[in-house]
């Protein structure tokens, strides 16, 4: 049952805006103050949809550049008034398939959409902004995740920009590969409501509900440890599911174990008063890699644990995660208050 554990990424963050990193809803501002590394070499897509580059299978890759190209085509997700060159791929799936579509690399603020069969404006099949942040793949750099596409149907790729940014892309489209996150038996059901467009979260939102909102973890189960079986997700095309937890230390560590069916995030947030900015360091455990995080604590003291997906947008509306946490003030057994733990698949 146990991995080897990998702590894939750790990040101090003391001072960042709250709203854009912490919450639920997408920060619908940002700056152009970033620099991607150039990439060197590049070959192109088509200018239009009748123009469009065939993509003949996966995976497939290319590079290429929007500079010197027309706009044509626009989507918001979620900003608008976007005046930048595009640039066209074409796919047509002997099968039906989920696709990942990755600009991971590209050295512009790039956003990409997707249409099916046609262009249909103000309704496309997939779109994305910003997925990454940072090196190694760029900042406000797009990914899609899951894209459902269906044989009989032809779907075409848009490689945008924000505003009227252009650039040089790295395109890379790969078949994605679901994976199954199984929750033992005997965890504790997290019991959010059902996550759809529309949803309001006021079960366990923490500083993100109105009023704030939190879910104690004060129990063990027959290890020692608090397991839970929790569900996440995206709704409303900007807003993610936050989870929030708070824990009580009952020694020197807390050893918080967790795992997800898609590209997740863990933070482990300092307790604050809900309007500072809060302190806190970032995880990034990628889909149904294990991730086990050490916090160094003194007994009595308290640490929230906010789980919830990377993106603000995904290809479905919820997905399971699990998660053991040690070390921790346990004040009820688990199995008193448990069912069974859930063995989900992602496509229900």
């Amino acid at each position: 049952m146990y991995r080897l554990l990998v702590v894939l990424l750790t990040l101090s963050l003391a001072s960042l805006a709250f709203g854009a990193d912490v919450g639920n809803r997408m920060n619908m501002e940002k700056d152009d103050a970033h620099v991607n590394p150039p990439i060197p070499g590049t070959r192109q897509a088509g200018d239009t949809i009748e123009t469009a580059t065939m993509i003949p299978g996966l995976p497939y890759s290319d590079t290429g550049t929007t500079i010197g190209y027309v706009h044509d085509y626009d989507e918001v997700c979620p900003y608008s008034g976007s005046m930048a060159p595009d640039v066209v791929y074409s796919f047509a799936p002997t099968a039906d398939i989920f696709v990942n579509l990755d600009l991971c690399g590209s050295d512009y603020d790039t956003k990409m959409f997707v249409y099916q069969d046609a262009w249909t404006p103000g309704n496309p099949w997939a779109c994305n902004d910003d997925y990454y942040s940072g090196p190694p793949c760029g900042s406000y750099v797009s990914f899609l995740e899951g894209v459902p596409m269906n044989a009989g149907h032809t779907y075409y790729v848009v490689i945008d920009g924000w505003a009227s940014d252009s650039g040089n892309y790295i395109f890379e489209a790969t078949e994605y590969e679901p994976c199954i996150v199984d929750c033992w038996v005997d965890a504790v059901e997290e019991g959010e409501p059902t996550i759809q467009d529309g949803y309001v979260d006021n079960y366990n939102g923490g500083c993100n509900s109105t009023p704030y909102v939190f879910q104690d973890i004060n129990w063990a189960n027959e290890d020692g440890g608090a397991w839970l079986c929790g569900k996440s997700g995206w709704y409303d095309g900007t807003s993610r599911d936050t989870d929030w937890f708070p824990v009580i230390a009952d020694g020197y560590e807390i050893t918080w174990v967790i795992e997800a069916e898609f590209n997740f995030q863990a933070l482990v947030i300092q307790p604050y008063d809900c309007v500072s900015s809060p302190l806190y360091d970032l995880y990034l455990p990628g889909a149904c890699q294990e991730l086990t995080i050490s916090i160094p604590t003194t007994p009595g003291q308290e640490v929230w644990l906010w789980a919830g997906p990377a993106d603000f947008t995904g290809p479905v509306n919820e997905f399971t995660y699990f998660m053991r946490v040690y070390g921790i003030v346990a004040d009820v057994i688990a199995t008193e208050q448990t069912t069974m733990g859930t063995l989900k698949t992602m496509y229900k």
